[in-house]
């Protein structure tokens, strides 16, 4: 899959500075139970570009909530979100062209094939039907979808193999930046490992910038350059993840890091935010 590399993004200034996303002071609350909720809490970061960055939380703390604003589909209440120098409010349809994300909740045409999805997407993002067969053959080969089974209706195929097609078909528009929410929830873990292998690739060959979200410990430390630890709606600490388990006295594993930074295990949800759907 040719995917030319991207040295036009973004003011010159930008593509000095190497700065994919700049996140400053984000916050977004919800109303739940009668009361405001802040399902993000003044959050600030930085991406740089061809960077893959982790945002790893337990299921409540934000992450969620915070990938949307990334991607435009909500509106933070205050702060400010950069994409190659370009103002996510200001700029939004410049941004959407850069941008691609994947959610649990991906939604298709499901009476119709995994390749008839892909070459549906492929012509709404201005890609010509046979070149986006084509990419999407190799694509769905290299997450381990066998060429038989790309014609059969989308209904057929397991959870797990309709989560590959919606992983492909944010990859066809071979976005500068990706957002992935919770990317491998309900694969496998041999489809976890192609995932994370093709989402690896992705970057060193092709000039993309990732981030993730996951509670997935193993994961993070598979994929991610560096990691960002949420917690309640708060960025509480962030580094390599070598950085990390160096700085927390962590016994070598991020899941230890977690306990320490946050007091309770990665598969315990944040109290109070998981009611904003976070």
């Amino acid at each position: 899959m040719a995917i030319a590399a991207r040295d036009d993004i973004g003011p010159p200034s930008v593509r000095a500075s190497g700065h994919a996303l700049l996140a400053s002071g984000i916050v977004k609350r919800f109303r739940s139970s009668g009361k405001d909720v802040r399902a993000v809490d003044g959050v600030s970061l930085a991406v740089s570009r061809g960077e893959i960055y982790a945002l790893l939380g337990a299921n409540g703390s934000g992450k969620s909530t915070l990938i949307r604003v990334f991607s435009t589909l909500l509106e933070a209440d205050a702060g400010t979100v950069t994409v190659f120098g370009l103002d996510i409010r200001r700029d939004e349809l410049a941004v959407k062209r850069l941008i691609n994300r994947v959610s649990v909740e991906a939604s298709f045409f499901k009476k119709l094939s995994a390749m008839e999805n892909l070459v549906y997407a492929g012509r709404l993002y201005g890609v010509p039907a046979p070149d986006a067969r084509v990419r999407s053959r190799e694509i769905l080969v290299r997450l381990g979808i066998a060429i038989a089974r790309h014609d059969e209706p989308l209904e057929k195929l397991s959870r797990g193999m309709q989560q590959k097609v919606a992983i492909a078909r944010a990859f066809l528009t071979s976005p500068s930046l990706l957002l992935l929410d919770e990317p491998t929830t309900g694969l496998d873990i041999r489809s976890k490992r192609e995932v994370q292998t093709f989402v690896r690739d992705l970057r060193d060959e092709h000039d993309a910038t990732i981030i993730l979200t996951t509670h997935d410990l193993d994961e993070a430390e598979r994929l991610a350059d560096r990691v960002g630890v949420l917690h309640g709606g708060k960025l509480v600490a962030e580094g390599t993840p070598s950085e990390l388990i160096g700085r927390y006295g962590a016994r070598g594993s991020l899941e230890d890091v977690f306990m320490t930074i946050t007091g309770r295990k990665i598969e315990e949800p944040d109290k109070g935010e998981e009611e904003a759907g976070t």
